[in-house]
């Protein structure tokens, strides 16, 4: 993962967010998550790597981006067919020619590299269309993986009088928190199950050190406004014994507010452009209702509980 506090790897900068911090907002895209949650509505930020994103409507089923790969990583099955990808022979690949060759945008990157001075030219651009109260949010992906750039640029925003938040799963070196948090005003932290084996079955990772980390934001650092985050996926975390672990958990930190993110399928044509199936596709959305119950159950133990993005900033 880069750790260059000069050149970072992201995947997206969205020029004007209203849900991700008070204000308009400019959110950056980090590339890379030590998580691999399998509804991630951002698929192509997972890879440390930049990664070939293929929208086989748009495709017109020439052979350029075939003879223009240097790996053979680009086949056809027959002629007039749409091009098939062997991705492990694309993971190495630093200058993907085959997106070059394809005229008609049906091959993209995901993944450019940017220097301090480039991005925050870019949200000095943006900085007129905020209005009041906005500023810069860094995401992902998960932004700590490259958290020698990020300290860089967020300490550079608020020397710059720009209001700073981070959106972060919670997973990394309290070390690294630290060179982070001091230029932070504003912290979105994932709290997405209580239960360790859970949390291991469903992203990969125990969540010992989010808990950790989640109590010492909350307790080390009193200059920010720290707000957990529970993306509500039915099945894995939306069960009445979880949802009074986590109020639980949060009440013991001090905390008592909480934003539920709801279940969504926004994701899913990432998944097919990056050659994935998708196991949450046939997933319906949850209910207004279902997500009501959860609210309340939240505020029954006296934590203001805020459904998607009825977050007030």
């Amino acid at each position: 993962m880069q750790t260059n506090e000069d050149l970072a790897l992201i995947f997206d900068i969205q020029g004007f967010s209203v849900h991700d911090g008070p204000g308009g907002r400019s959110l950056v895209f980090f590339k890379g998550c030590p998580l691999h949650c399998s509804w991630c509505s951002n698929p192509e930020g997972i890879s440390p790597r930049r990664e070939v994103m293929f929208r086989s409507d748009s495709c017109i089923r020439c052979t350029d981006c075939i003879t223009a790969c240097p790996s053979a990583a680009v086949t056809q099955h027959a002629p007039n067919t749409l091009p098939l990808f062997d991705r492990s022979l694309c993971k190495d690949c630093d200058t993907p020619s085959c997106v070059e060759h394809c005229w008609h945008s049906a091959l993209g990157v995901a993944g450019r590299f940017i220097s301090q001075q480039e991005l925050m030219r870019k949200i000095e651009r943006d900085r007129r269309f905020w209005g009041s109260g906005g500023g810069v949010t860094l995401g992902g992906g998960e932004m700590m993986g490259q958290y020698k750039f990020a300290a860089r640029f967020l300490e550079a925003c608020q020397k710059s009088y720009i209001h700073t938040a981070i959106e972060t799963c919670g997973y990394a070196s309290w070390a690294h928190y630290q060179d982070v948090l001091p230029h932070t005003d504003w912290v979105f932290v994932d709290l997405k199950h209580m239960d360790d084996r859970c949390h291991r079955a469903a992203t990969g990772v125990s969540n010992r050190l989010i808990l950790e980390n989640i109590r010492r934001m909350a307790t080390e650092y009193n200059h920010y406004r720290l707000m957990p985050r529970i993306p509500v996926i039915p099945g894995i975390n939306d069960d009445p014994s979880n949802i009074d672990a986590s109020a639980q958990f949060l009440l013991s930190c001090g905390l008592h507010e909480v934003n539920l993110l709801p279940f969504h399928r926004l994701g899913d044509s990432k998944y097919s452009q990056l050659g994935c199936q998708w196991p949450w596709a046939d997933t319906p959305s949850l209910t207004e209702d279902a997500l009501e119950q959860i609210q309340w159950r939240f505020i029954h133990h006296g934590i203001t509980c805020y459904c998607g993005s009825d977050t007030p900033f």
